[in-house]
C-alpha cells in the first residue's frame, strides 16, 4: 500500500500511520519474498487479541473454525512464530510455606467425579498464592463443575476464613442453590465460620483424600490456567490492582474464553445452549 501511493503521499507519512519504520518498508521492498504473508494471518492476530493473548495454537484454531476460517495446527503456529506470537506460558509452582493440614474427618464424596451435576448445585476451590508489594497474598475461586465457571472469588493478605466467605459473597446465586462444596484439605477451609455458613444453607461438604492433587484435579488445572494467564503476567503493587485485574479476569474467564472441556465454548454459552458434562 505505502509502494502503490509513494507517487502520492510522503513515504515518512504513510509509515507513520501503522507504525511501521521506515527501515523496515525499504527493507521489504528489496526482498519482495518477505511480502508473502499467509492470508489469515490477519484472522490469527484478530482472535489473539480477541482471547487476550492467552491463546496457544489449539484455542486459536478452535476459534477460527468458528468464524469459518480451516487451517491446521502446524499452519498456525507457523504463523504465530512469524508473526513474533506466543501463548502465555506457566511457570513452576512455588508455596511460601508450608500449611497445616485439614483433618477433619470428612469423606471425599465427589471421588474424582466432576461432571453430571445441575447448574450451581456443586462448587468446588482451593486458594492460590500470589506476591503483591513484594509480601504474599492469597487469591480463593469458587468454580462451578456443571459449566466450569468461576461463580465467586475474592482476594486478600490473609490465608483465613475471611477470604474463603468474601468469595461466597460474591455469588450471583442463593447459597440454598448449592448443594455440595469440595476443597482440598488445606487449613484454609478448616474453620468454624465456614462450617456455620454450610450448616446454616444445609451445604454438604467434601474433602480431597491427604496429599492427593487429582481429588481436586478440576481446581488445581484452573488455578494453573489462572496463573499463566493472569499472574504471571503482571506485577503486581497492590492488593486494589490484584483484585481489579481478577475482577476483570473472571468476566472474561465466564463469558468469552473458550474452554477446551467445554467443546471450546465458554462457560456462559455452554449454560445459555443447555449443555452438561
Amino acid at each position: 500500500m505505502i509502494r502503490a501511493n509513494a507517487a502520492r503521499y510522503p513515504i515518512s507519512a504513510q509509515c507513520r500511520i501503522p507504525g511501521v519504520p521506515r527501515s523496515t518498508y525499504y527493507w521489504m521492498t528489496g526482498h519482495p519474498e518477505a511480502e508473502r504473508v499467509d492470508p489469515i494471518a490477519g484472522d490469527v492476530r484478530a482472535v489473539r487479541h480477541a482471547g487476550r493473548g492467552r491463546y496457544g495454537v489449539r484455542k486459536i484454531k478452535a476459534a477460527l473454525e468458528r468464524r469459518g476460517v480451516t487451517a491446521s495446527r502446524r499452519r498456525i503456529g507457523n504463523i504465530m512464530r512469524e508473526q513474533g506470537m506466543t501463548s502465555a506460558y506457566a511457570r513452576k509452582r512455588s508455596e511460601p510455606h508450608r500449611t497445616r493440614v485439614n483433618e477433619a474427618r470428612l469423606a471425599n464424596i465427589l471421588d474424582r467425579e466432576f461432571d453430571g451435576y445441575e447448574p450451581r448445585t456443586h462448587l468446588a476451590s482451593d486458594l492460590t498464592y500470589v506476591r503483591v508489594g513484594g509480601k504474599w497474598a492469597y487469591a480463593c475461586l469458587l468454580y462451578g463443575l456443571a459449566n466450569r465457571s468461576i461463580t465467586g472469588h475474592s482476594a486478600g493478605r490473609a490465608r483465613d476464613a475471611s477470604l474463603v466467605l468474601g468469595a461466597f459473597a460474591t455469588l450471583g446465586f442463593p447459597l440454598t442453590e448449592v448443594e455440595m462444596f469440595h476443597t482440598d484439605r488445606g487449613g484454609g477451609f478448616d474453620n468454624a465460620k465456614i462450617d456455620g455458613l454450610l450448616d446454616v444453607f444445609d451445604i454438604g461438604e467434601s474433602l480431597s483424600r491427604k496429599g492427593d492433587p487429582y481429588d481436586n484435579a478440576v481446581v488445581e488445572s484452573t488455578n494453573r490456567l489462572l496463573k499463566k494467564e493472569l499472574i504471571y503476567r503482571n506485577h503486581y503493587t497492590s492488593l486494589e490492582q490484584l483484585r481489579s485485574d481478577l475482577n476483570d479476569y473472571v468476566w472474561w474467564s465466564d463469558d468469552q474464553r473458550l474452554h477446551s472441556t467445554l467443546g471450546y465454548r465458554s462457560p456462559k454459552e455452554f449454560t445459555e445452549q443447555g449443555l452438561v458434562l
